[in-house]
């Protein structure tokens, strides 16, 4: 094997070689003689005389065959170092593009979380569009000096009504008071959010942002949003670099992370000015005694009483109705009430002689001012419909008749020829009326209903009082909530206002109102007893028909027995009843 391996080369090299000929020389060892082809290849090959065997000469045939295997095998180790370098290349391009949206990613979102913050704490510096929105709404001049230009525009007119409350509101809203947060209790209409308007205004809304409320939970939260400049990670492109931002969930926990990033934001303001932020959450009673709404007020409740404990924000609740301050009264540890009333005398007298010069310019002698008080009182709504009126008496005895039809609208009585089919809405109107009558009698047994410097007395019960009085402890909420009873923050009941008494005092008056209530109040225990009554009908007592009853104890045993008959009338009674006739 040894021999013939040299020999098996160089045969296929000089093949190969023949193969790579010319044709000019192919066909030339064609056409020559035999031993010419013999001799050719050992003269191009440049050996001479006769090979030896085993020992072979130099043959540049081999030598280029193996030239070629390395050639090939350089070839291939190429190729895998181009292979490698273009994996190794993909790799760093992929890693380098991951580093950079890495480092992008989380540069924006590091920018992003502080642009949120920043946004909200202006939502707290002066000149709030917001504030200025609501200033625009309750006729606020912007500009606090604009105050000092009325003042001296006509002489003894001052447009802004000093109350008791405001000294006190303009603590709170400027944050001398903290450590607490406030609920502003109220009827509609008697000037708590233009005291808070007022007490902002004083110091361009620093530091201070009022939201209102809502029955539905998603206008809620936007309402916040747009309060504290905070848009829910709405406005957020992080998954552009694949960051997942927060889990879409419902309005109570977007309403949650809001009030987180409020607390950051108070953290930090605390830190550089060391007085806490004012939230005033307004209309507060619009939101809905339900499981949502009572989940919406814990919420607030809670944060309201953390905040408070580290002074980081005062939240100020403003309502007009006493089921707010029934569940916030649950879990309160640090809320301060403050019950908002009607103008005295004295004031409601100031605020309509300056609505007057407002309106129309003129000075309003005191007797007509004295006697518009004594019809609509000093609720605030009331006085400034009567200013724009031009004649204010006519006004008054307008606004007194709406509020009576309002109450004979909502809980008039039908009387005793009432349909059975009403009966749930005649047991809710005649509680209304019970309670009505009441305060009608207590109001004619009072000493004093009217005082020269307070001005009215209202007469009022106690809220288990009024319950008692009218039979049901449900109905006297849905009467409050319809304006037609107040509740205050000291649980006392009494008419709505000055025009509501005095709609109960004229229709309570009436001849025969105590005879038709009482026709009305037997009527619907009459259709309850029919409701209650079961009928039975024995049958078959004619002829000499009996039924006999037998009653039995526990064991069984008979104790008793009853028979039933029918008796035909005695001949003498009905002789009786002839002659009589």
């Amino acid at each position: 094997m040894l021999i013939l391996r040299p020999v098996l080369r160089s045969v296929i090299a000089r093949s190969q070689v023949a193969k790579k000929q010319p044709p000019f020389l192919h066909r030339f060892q064609q056409a020559g003689r035999v031993g010419i082809q013999h001799q050719l290849p050992r003269f191009l090959t440049g050996q001479s005389g006769p090979p030896t065997p085993g020992n072979d000469a130099p043959n540049p045939v081999d030598d280029a065959t193996e030239n070629q295997k390395e050639d090939e095998r350089e070839a291939r180790k190429e190729k895998w170092k181009g292979t490698a370098f273009k994996m190794f290349e993909a790799a760093a391009t992929t890693g380098a593009s991951i580093f950079i949206l890495a480092c992008v990613g989380i540069t924006y979102t590091r920018y992003y979380k502080w642009n949120v913050l920043e946004k909200m704490e202006n939502a707290f510096r002066e000149g709030d569009p917001v504030l200025d929105l609501a200033a625009t709404g309750k006729e606020i001049p912007r500009d606090p000096s604009m105050r000092e230009i009325e003042k001296h525009d006509d002489e003894g007119y001052d447009r802004w009504i000093p109350r008791d409350e405001q000294e006190k509101i303009d603590k709170i809203i400027s944050g001398e008071t903290k450590g607490r947060y406030h609920l502003l209790l109220g009827e509609k209409g008697t000037g708590k959010s233009s005291m808070l308007i007022d007490a902002m205004s004083k110091i361009n809304g620093e530091g201070c942002s009022m939201m209102e409320a809502h029955a539905d939970l998603e206008v809620f939260r936007v309402r916040l949003g747009r309060c504290l400049d905070f848009e829910y990670h709405e406005d957020n492109i992080g998954s552009l670099f694949s960051i997942r931002g927060p889990r879409d969930a419902g309005a109570i926990l977007d309403i949650e992370r809001a009030f987180n990033k409020l607390e950051k934001v108070a953290l930090r303001r605390r830190a550089k000015i060391g007085r806490p932020l004012i939230l005033i959450i307004n209309q507060t009673h619009l939101i809905r005694d339900d499981e949502d709404g009572r989940d919406l007020l814990e919420l607030i409740q809670q944060r309201a009483e953390q905040w408070a404990a580290s002074n980081l924000a005062t939240v100020i609740i403003n309502s007009d109705k006493y089921w707010v301050f029934e569940r916030l009264k649950q879990y309160a540890t640090r809320m301060e009430v403050h019950q908002i009333k009607d103008l005295t005398k004295d004031r409601a007298m100031q605020a309509l002689r300056n609505y007057r010069m407002k309106y129309w310019n003129e000075r309003t002698p005191n007797r007509v001012l004295e006697e518009v008080y004594d019809k609509i009182g000093g609720r605030l709504t009331f006085l400034n419909r009567v200013a724009k009126s031009e004649d204010m008496l006519a006004k008054c005895d307008h606004i007194c008749e709406m509020e009576k039809i309002w109450f004979l609208n909502n809980c008039a009585i039908l009387g005793e020829e009432m349909d059975d089919d009403v009966m749930d809405q005649q047991k809710y109107a005649s509680t209304a009326m019970v309670l009505a009558n009441a305060l009608y009698h207590r109001y004619n047994k009072m000493d004093t209903t009217y005082d020269s410097k307070i001005g009215h007395i209202l007469p009022e019960f106690p809220l288990h009082r009024a319950r008692f009085i009218m039979t049901r402890s449900d109905f006297i909420r849905q009467h409050h909530e319809l304006s037609i009873f107040a509740i205050d923050s000291h649980a006392m009941v009494r008419a709505d206002s000055v025009p509501m008494q005095r709609a109960f005092n004229e229709i309570c008056s009436e001849p025969g109102f105590e005879k038709f209530l009482e026709a009305t109040l037997d009527r619907i225990g009459d259709i309850e007893s029919l409701g209650r009554t079961k009928e039975l009908t024995f049958k078959d007592l004619w002829d000499g028909g009996k039924y006999r009853l037998t009653t039995r104890n526990k064991k069984g045993e008979e104790t008793g027995s009853v028979e039933m008959e029918t008796v035909e009338k005695p001949e003498k009674d009905e002789e009786d009843g002839e002659d009589d006739d």
